[in-house]
């Protein structure tokens, strides 16, 4: 059956699999390049901390924004058309860094990579979800979703790994050449899934779909703005679903968590334990395998015997460890075995999209995706806002006490929140099977 899943999916995750070898292959080597072209041989740079934050303030902003609005076209246009913009977009910034490196350039990446991101930044990923909800069956999403996760992770992890071999110019350079061979092979592969209230076969099955024509004379056309969800439209939403609602609060807080860390971690390890380009790479690819071997392997097994929602309150308690152990490491070694951790806080992220999908109809999936997107990037917002002033504070000597790890604890703390409260979570009925349930007594 899984087998049968995967090839299915087999173009969408091999489009995934391109686009996000592209985007992770690069993480490792940033934080050096911005402090070379910021502060030339320093291992502690606030300005660097600073423009960190900022870039992914502004570009959570801008997401928060773009996120509803992509997920309601997709839903009108389909989910191809829409993939194609953050897909193509993602190839400006690193194709710069591929060219040069120096301040100038640099600067220029930076103003590219802030406002592309307001577009890519979690798009690419929403709408994969909306694809995959499409098309699988609800029994079988959260398995497809972990696969998906699955897939991304074992880009994560190759691509982290073949940056470990490369020097930083050939990093950018095969970046550059990999996003735009994702573009490619979405555009030339990728089939569009069909987004109807009368789909009623996935693209998986071998019957054919039976969609009702549409009547002649309906509009066949939207504007752009009036796709856009009203205040009314999130407050329905949210109203839907007492699990709808508490999905949307773990995701909040578990973003705001992820956030944070991802913006403060190297800087953190770079100035406690001198990490590089190297030893990035190395924590990488160690937290990727481990997520891999998980969610390809553990989650498919796991989600039908234990729950999402008990699977997703596991993920977010390693992910509050994993966190405090960061901020309290003593040695070099310790991020290491921390990042194994990633075996189980991976859970998380497909719990909670797999959640979401089932609390709402087949044709509202890329609305339902695209909200909790834009709830992601409200904390995208807050996030770095809160902690890369904590973090730059903390990594200098303006302390107010000595304890470099502090705001990594702080962000944990956060994650703790977010964990309290999916322990609460009850999983309402799925959506489509209320709506069996009232046709049967309409019926009877």
């Amino acid at each position: 059956m899984e087998k049968t899943l995967f090839w299915g999916l087999s173009h969408l995750f091999m489009t995934i699999f391109l686009h996000n070898f592209a985007v992770f292959m690069v993480i490792p080597a940033i934080t050096d390049v911005t402090m070379s072209a910021l502060c030339p041989g320093a291992d502690e740079c606030s300005f660097a901390i600073y423009l960190t934050g900022f870039q992914q303030a502004i570009s959570g902003m801008g997401t928060l924004v773009m996120m509803p609005l992509i997920g309601n076209l997709s839903d009108k246009y389909g989910r191809k058309a829409l993939l194609t913009l953050p897909i193509t977009l993602t190839i400006l910034p690193l194709a710069t860094l591929a060219y040069s490196r120096t301040r100038s350039f640099f600067y220029g990446y930076y103003v590219l990579k802030t406002l592309t991101a307001m577009v890519c930044e979690g798009s690419v990923h929403c709408l994969s979800l909306a694809y995959v909800a499409d098309n699988v069956p609800e029994a079988r999403r959260a398995s497809a979703f972990g696969i998906l996760s699955g897939i991304a992770s074992c880009a994560f992890v190759c691509g982290t790994l073949s940056t470990r071999f490369l020097s930083t110019p050939a990093t950018f350079q095969v970046a550059a050449s990999m996003a735009i061979v994702s573009t490619v092979y979405m555009r030339l592969f990728l089939p569009d899934s069909v987004i109807h209230d009368n789909l009623s076969t996935p693209i998986m099955s071998n019957e054919k779909v039976n969609v009702t024509q549409p009547i002649e004379g309906s509009p066949k056309k939207m504007e752009v703005f009036k796709t856009m969800p009203s205040l009314g439209d999130v407050l329905t939403l949210l109203k839907s679903s007492v699990t709808f609602s508490q999905a949307a609060i773990v995701s909040f807080f578990s973003s705001l968590a992820d956030v944070g860390l991802h913006a403060s971690l190297m800087y953190y390890l770079k100035a406690r334990f001198h990490f590089n380009k190297d030893h990035f790479a190395d924590l990488m690819v160690i937290s990727g395998i481990a997520g891999t071997i998980s969610q390809l392997l553990l989650m498919p097994l796991l989600a039908p015997a234990l729950g999402e929602d008990r699977l997703l309150a596991i993920g977010l308690f390693f992910s509050c460890a994993h966190m405090f152990l960061y901020s309290i490491a003593w040695s070099f070694w310790v991020p290491y075995v921390a990042a194994m951790f990633s075996v189980f806080y991976v859970f998380s992220h497909p719990c909670i999209r797999s959640i979401v999908s089932k609390q709402v109809g087949s044709f509202e999936q890329g609305r339902a995706q695209g909200f909790i997107s834009g709830v992601c990037s409200f904390a995208n917002v807050i996030s770095p806002l809160a902690f890369s002033p904590l973090t730059a504070l903390f990594l200098s000597e303006r302390a107010p006490f000595y304890f470099p790890g502090f705001s990594i604890m702080c962000i944990g703390f956060a994650s703790m929140i977010a964990f309290l409260q999916s322990v609460m979570i009850r999983m309402a009925p799925p959506i489509s099977n209320q709506h069996m349930n009232n046709s049967s007594c309409m019926e009877a």
